[in-house]
């Protein structure tokens, strides 16, 4: 990109520039004196270029001579054909003869090396984030992020979607998270609440009209982090009018298959597989299944139970995941060791190959099993020993590392209950959220475990990348849903009277779907953490080390606001 200082981007010079004079700007990557000449690589966002000076050029070379990583320069210099050709990089044909340069700023000593390959805490890369940012890989990751949302954006456009901005500043609803909230000067003693999502304002767009709706939009949680969480984070917003669960699949299949085409010249397999919530419960203990891998789980209760095995003693169920790969004892040790604490008896096994072999081995005939496989088997109440199997079945894909049959395995979770029994609280609450449409709607006066709702996750390799279901309608429904969850018809008007009042203005049949942008960069770059995605992101603790937040405020402003703090032992 051509501006004022520069010509091109460092990482653009190429065979076509040879014997041109071109200015360029950017950052020390390395510096090689060898004597009578110093050679030195010039990066920037787009990649690095070879420049030298030679000792002739007495003013440049003494300059040069005192440069060093990370400092910003500008050079002028005339592009030169490469005598040792580095075939590993884009600019490896050429090099730059320096006849100019300029020091914009000096770089202090580094904390670490501005390069992909480092060794060093995550907490000092959040620290000098703006470092860490300079990395190929980092630079490569949030570019794929920006390119992505391009293609999000003009995949939507052109199917007639309106993107439409919602407020940072709200009213606090419950969504399964705590809220963030901010104090009112205007109205002391009173809070907004920083929105966890825009699900209800998407919901009245839908009665005002706009039909189909979208937004990258910034949501907020105050909750316990983990690896793939943090307080504020990037969700693709969509939501559609006189639409049911197929117009919601079709839509998003076509999305990622143009993604995928755009962005890795892939092609996907649609429409994607489904399984409704408790298929994939009972065959893959789990419903975000990473279904690259065909692992599924085999209920051997009425076969082992009551046979003296003295780790099934008094378990309801007894189940097995069988895998395909083959498996050390060393490993069955670590596998019994994470049943344990997952809160399970542990884990014990039996070896189809030539012949039966394991703890069990006597116990079972080869009748019952595949030659070839190894079958892991838990016992426990039948709830317990599912959940148990689907921690161990994604536990033994990362331990085992088996041949996946696909690079990118998608699929849709649907028909999941409307309602979860929150053990904590003593009280039901939604499985979502509470503005799902019942699959029945007379249901709602049954109980709750028997109620299902038209909910449906989208799952890529395993993780939950998106969440979405078929909304409530009907203002009155809707009020039986909020009362079923222990909601007062005061309760109600004061939470969600203006929610109900627009619902109750001849409000459309609608549903939608909200993805995790920050989620599915991670997924398809296959990275550990969303960290990795975000620019500035917060610690497991909720801190921005960068920054220093959060962070203490004056009293004036706590004035302002009628705020007065406590000490705990107050």
């Amino acid at each position: 990109m051509k501006t004022s200082f520069r010509d091109i981007y460092c990482g653009e010079v190429s065979d076509r520039f040879i014997g041109k004079e071109l200015k360029l700007c950017g950052w020390i990557k390395r510096v090689r004196d060898l004597g009578g000449m110093i050679f030195f690589d010039l990066k920037d966002r787009e990649g690095y270029i070879q420049c030298f000076v030679e000792k002739a050029n007495t003013k440049v070379y003494n300059i040069v001579k005192d440069i060093r990583m990370e400092d910003c320069v500008w050079i002028k210099g005339m592009v030169r054909e490469r005598k040792d050709k580095n075939p590993n990089i884009k600019t490896g044909n050429v090099e730059i003869e320096v006849f100019e340069i300029k020091l914009f700023n000096r770089s202090s000593e580094l904390p670490f090396l501005v390069e992909d390959d480092i060794n060093v805490f995550e907490e000092t890369r959040l620290k000098y984030r703006f470092l860490d940012l300079k990395r190929p890989l980092m630079q490569n990751n949030i570019i794929l992020k920006h390119r992505f949302v391009q293609i999000v954006r003009d995949n939507l456009n052109k199917k007639g979607f309106i993107e439409v901005e919602t407020p940072y500043l709200s009213k606090s609803t419950p969504e399964g998270a705590r809220d963030f909230l901010v104090p009112s000067r205007l109205a002391p003693g009173k809070f907004y609440a920083l929105p966890q999502s825009p699900q209800l304002y998407k919901q009245i767009l839908m009665v005002s009209g706009f039909d189909r709706y979208y937004q990258f939009a910034r949501c907020f949680r105050d909750e316990d982090l983990r690896k793939d969480r943090q307080p504020e984070f990037t969700q693709l917003d969509i939501e559609m009018s006189f639409v049911e669960e197929e117009d919601v699949f079709q839509m998003i299949e076509e999305l990622f298959e143009d993604i995928f085409n755009r962005l890795f010249m892939k092609t996907l397999n649609c429409p994607f597989p489904r399984l409704t919530y408790f298929t994939s419960l009972n065959k893959y203990g789990s419903d975000k299944p990473d279904l690259r891998v065909n692992w599924e789980i085999k209920d051997f209760t009425n076969l082992l139970k009551d046979k003296g095995i003295k780790i099934f003693e008094g378990c309801e169920a007894i189940l097995s995941l069988e895998i395909d790969v083959d498996i050390t004892r060393k490993k069955v040790e670590e596998l019994n060791e994470f049943v344990k604490s997952q809160g399970g008896k542990g884990v014990t096994y039996v070896k189809y190959t030539d012949s039966l072999s394991g703890p069990l081995s006597r116990f079972i005939s080869a009748d019952y099993l595949k030659k070839g496989n190894v079958y892991l088997f838990v016992a426990d109440k039948k709830e317990k020993a599912i959940f148990i199997l689907g921690r161990l079945r994604e536990k033994c894909i990362k331990l085992l590392e088996p041949e996946l049959k696909e690079d990118f395995s998608f699929v849709w979770i649907t028909e999941f209950p409307l309602y979860v029994w929150d053990e904590e609280e003593k009280r039901w609450e939604p499985a979502h959220h509470p503005f799902t449409m019942p699959r029945n709607p007379g249901d709602i006066d049954k109980s709750p475990r028997e109620v299902i709702g038209r909910q449906y996750d989208l799952v890529l390799n395993g993780v939950e990348i998106g969440s979405g279901s078929i909304r409530n309608h009907d203002p009155e429904l809707q009020r039986k849903i909020l009362k079923k969850m222990g909601y007062s018809d005061e309760d109600i008007e004061k939470r969600f009277g203006f929610f109900l009042s627009a619902l109750s203005y001849g409000a459309p049949p609608h549903g939608g779907i909200a993805l995790g942008l920050d989620r599915i960069i991670v997924t398809l770059l296959g990275l550990g953490s969303i960290r990795d995605v975000i620019p500035f992101p917060k610690t497991a603790k909720g801190y921005a080390l960068f920054e220093g937040a959060p962070s203490e405020v004056g009293k004036e402003q706590l004035k302002d606001l009628k705020l007065e703090l406590k000490n705990e032992n107050d």
